[in-house]
Formats: C-alpha cells, structure tokens, sequence
C-alpha cells in the first residue's frame, strides 16, 4: 500500500521524536492513502510561505499481524472519545498504529462544542457524519514505523 505524509520538508527516515502530544490519535508519525489528503495537509505550509512537501512511502501490511492495530471504520462514538482522550492527553492505549477519520477544523470545532457543553454526544456525532470522506494513520511506536519505506517525495 502506498501512503503518503504532507509537510514542509521531506521525511526520508520517519520518527516519533518530532511528533506532537495532544492531536487526534496521539504522538505518532501520520499518514494517509488519499494523495488529495497529504496536499490538504500541506497546505497549512504553504500558506506560511514554506514548500509543501509530500513524501511517499510504500507500507508492508504483511507484517501488520506483528502489530496493535485500531481501526475507526467512521465517525461513531468510540472515534470521538478516543480523540477527545488523545487531545486531552489522557490516552494510555498502547496501540502500534491508529486508523480512522481526520478530525479537521470542521470537526474540531463540533469537538469544542461537545467540550464546552454546548451540544451533547448524539449531537456531535450526527453533525460529523456529514463529513467529506478522509482517513489518517498514526504510527505511534518504532515496530510501526519499521513498516513504512521511503520511496520518493514531491515539492508542491
């Protein structure tokens, strides 16, 4: 499978040091199979005047059997609750790799919502299932990364 990560610069060796605590799925190197996705990730870059630079990776999903492996097949109420752990930092999960939807600022905002009190859980899980289709993958621990290998990368 190939996958791709958007940033401003390329990511020939993936690791967990440069990561941030506090985002959807936690500390962890983030991918996605939706070429359209990585250059939407880019862009954020690009409008501080940096290259936008996505970088490819071909991904050894025989060997995900090795792996702790969680995957959100939507919006539901166990993807919201796990992001709201992980951006909260109380995740203490010791998943390999995190799969599910990306919560974008559409999404963050009826996340703050929910936070706030202003609207409860049914509420904000119906308002996320009008979202445009998109999927992330967080490598979270170095047996995941060892999966992924660099191919090429690609200035926008």
């Amino acid at each position: 499978m190939i996958l791709y990560h958007g940033s401003s610069l390329e990511v020939v060796k993936p690791d967990l040091s440069h990561s941030r605590a506090n985002v959807d799925f936690g500390r962890g190197f983030y991918v996605t199979p939706l070429y359209e996705q990585a250059v939407k990730w880019c862009g954020k870059f690009k409008r501080r005047g940096k290259d936008g630079v996505i970088s490819c990776y071909e991904y050894d999903e025989s060997r995900e059997n090795e792996l702790k492996i969680l995957k959100f097949e939507s919006y539901n109420e166990e993807w919201l609750d796990f992001i709201l752990n992980c951006r909260t930092g109380k995740d203490s999960t010791d998943y390999d790799i995190v799969v599910g939807g990306v919560a974008n600022d559409k999404v963050f905002n009826t996340v703050e919502l929910f936070f706030d009190g202003l609207i409860d859980k049914t509420e904000a899980l119906k308002r996320l299932r009008y979202e445009k289709p998109n999927l992330q993958m967080c490598f979270r621990t170095e047996k995941a990364l060892s999966l992924l290998h660099f191919k090429r990368s690609e200035i926008l």
